[in-house]
């Protein structure tokens, strides 16, 4: 499958996360600050230097990408971040055969792809993936990003410090964060979109991410993917459903990538993307995804 290609992508000056930010992100958003417990855990959190160790332990077991090292990638993240006006985050790969990508780090967030997520995904889903995570940082999820990933470090550590109060309180903090998590990814696929600006494109990492193996990705076909997200809406819900779908996903921090595809495939269909393009895109720039020399 060759993925050469020229396009002309928008600036998308003066766009705010506000613009763009999935309505379940936000609503999730809000039911988790209404938390009592989230002063203390956010506190304990900056003072525990979680973010400053995982930093660390990064520069020393990755590799970070830059002009030289991965110039391909490199061009991909540098052209997420002017395209969505965000300050250019460092980036790094690591060796993981397991697809996989996050941004971490609230004071100085910092991009890692896998070894295996880079196997799976041709250039432009790279492209994608990428900017998916630099979406992240322009709702700025990464402070609540930080909670999610240390929560049971931090539920023990309030514990210990309020004589197991905190803990019950962390306890009740699990699930809205989770789900928070989640809905946290509909919103950075949307400002992947505005980023690639190509809506064909993200229905095959999000059917690759479900089940895709290099051998066999000529045989994956998108209109069969789409058919199974439509089966799995249309299965009539009874109250065990229900409870299934809810214990398959409360503990998840990202949501199947079969919902994923519907849910931005959702956001085209109204016209949610196209008005953004149409209302904030500017300048225009050449960008080849598929060659490491720049424009």
């Amino acid at each position: 499958m060759s993925t050469s290609r020229k396009r002309r992508l928008r600036i998308l000056d003066g766009l705010s996360a506000a613009d763009f930010m999935h309505p379940e992100d936000a609503r999730a958003k809000a039911a988790l600050e209404r938390i009592p417990a989230l002063g203390a855990i956010t506190k304990k959190v900056l003072e525990v230097g979680f973010e400053r160790a995982l930093y660390l332990e990064n520069v020393a077991d990755n590799v970070r990408v830059d002009e030289r090292m991965f110039p391909r990638l490199n061009r991909y993240l540098q052209w997420s971040c002017r395209i969505l006006g965000v300050d250019v985050p460092e980036m790094y790969v690591t060796m993981d055969p397991v697809p996989n990508a996050y941004t971490y780090g609230h004071t100085r967030p910092f991009i890692v792809l896998s070894s295996g997520l880079l196997d799976l995904l041709d250039p432009e889903e790279q492209f994608f993936v990428v900017a998916h995570e630099v979406g992240h940082i322009k709702c700025e999820h990464m402070l609540y990003t930080v909670l999610a990933r240390n929560l049971a470090a931090l539920i023990d550590a309030v514990g210990q410090a309020t004589l197991g109060i905190g803990a019950l309180l962390g306890t009740g903090l699990a699930l809205p964060l989770y789900d928070w998590y989640r809905k946290s990814e509909l919103s950075a696929d949307r400002a992947a979109l505005l980023a690639l600006q190509d809506p064909a494109l993200p229905v095959r990492v999000f059917m690759k991410l479900a089940g895709g193996s290099r051998p066999l990705v000529e045989e994956m076909d998108e209109d069969a993917f789409r058919d199974q997200i439509r089966l799995y809406e249309d299965e009539a819900p009874t109250g065990l459903d229900k409870v299934y779908k809810f214990l398959l996903t409360a503990f998840r921090t990202h949501p199947f990538p079969i919902l994923r595809a519907k849910h931005l495939d959702a956001w085209i269909e109204s016209g949610g993307y196209a008005a953004l393009i149409g209302r904030f895109g500017g300048d225009e720039a050449v960008s080849d995804t598929s060659e490491p020399d720049g424009p």
